[in-house]
């Protein structure tokens, strides 16, 4: 089992998403930046390393503008060798690793022209981890999307997207994720159904839209969707509720007493877990250490 944490370290002076304007792009700026970025992530995964988190979500930022038609520059051919080396460290040390595109990625969209806009930042972020060198086991992680006043019908509309309109690079490493508000965990079965796409399981989400599995069949039924030799072992998110806050708002910082509960619902599966949670790596620290504790790492 590994255990990580999204995107951002905050025990680290820097950040692999740093970006611009967009009135203000040039070619320069652009590659100033890359560098940057591709400098900072080098540094969060020797971090993770040394601390024992082997699982991680690379920032959708690490290249400024890439899906954006103002960017013709060839940052692919310019950083070949640097993500090259990224994806040498992590193949050597047995990381996993996944992106997460931001909500406007949304392919079951009526909007022909955001559906475009979602499959180019798709490419883009596949290609990064192609650059790497990394196999289908990392994944980019999507939502369903949204309702439009007819769930059946934006289905439809994500099946017939996945079909016909993403390239094979793409629906190699996508895989889609149960949220806490439109599409759950038996809705997400559904796409699986007719596309093959693996689930992501959200722990949290399912706690807050469920069709009433308890959380031991909820994994399982979401691990069942994985193929272990071309998408590895299940990935999925583990977070709690805020106390006192909105439905749905993500905890500050993990409750270990909660995490371990949660690990006893497992049952033996092999999962990697990602840790979304607002304090990143001191909760995965504490995490990490349950999962020592449990002998489960």
């Amino acid at each position: 089992m590994k255990i990580g944490y999204p995107c951002v370290n905050e025990s680290l002076d820097c950040s692999s998403s740093g970006t611009f304007r967009l009135a203000s792009y040039n070619e320069e700026r652009l590659v100033q930046m890359v560098e940057k970025n591709l400098a900072c992530l080098r540094r969060i995964l020797e971090y993770n390393l040394e601390h024992g988190f082997l699982f991680f979500r690379m920032s959708s930022g690490l290249v400024p503008f890439a899906s954006h038609e103002i960017c013709t520059y060839n940052w692919q051919q310019h950083f070949q060798m640097t993500f090259r080396r990224l994806g040498d460290y992590i193949k050597k040390h047995n990381m996993r690793i996944s992106m997460h595109p931001d909500q406007f990625v949304v392919l079951n969209s009526p909007d022909e022209r955001i559906v475009r806009n979602s499959i180019a930042e798709l490419v883009y972020q596949g290609s990064v981890m192609d650059l790497m060198g990394l196999d289908s086991t990392a994944k980019l992680q999507i939502h369903a999307g949204g309702v439009y006043g007819d769930k059946p019908a934006a289905l439809k509309r994500f099946i017939q997207t996945f079909h016909q309109q993403l390239p094979e690079a793409v629906k190699a490493r996508l895989v889609v994720e149960n949220d806490d508000r439109l599409y759950s965990l038996q809705d997400c079965l559904e796409l699986h159904a007719e596309t093959g796409i693996p689930i992501l399981f959200d722990n949290f989400h399912h706690e807050c839209l469920n069709n009433g599995e308890p959380m031991e069949e909820a994994l399982q039924l979401a691990s069942g969707t994985w193929h272990p030799e071309q998408d590895g072992v299940l990935m999925m998110d583990y977070s709690s509720q805020s106390p006192g806050e909105r439905k749905g708002k993500h905890i500050t910082s993990i409750e270990t007493e909660l995490f371990r509960e949660f690990l006893t619902h497992l049952n033996g599966l092999d999962v990697d877990i990602m840790l979304e949670i607002k304090d990143k790596e001191a909760s995965c620290l504490r995490a990490r250490q349950v999962l020592e504790e449990m002998a489960l790492v």
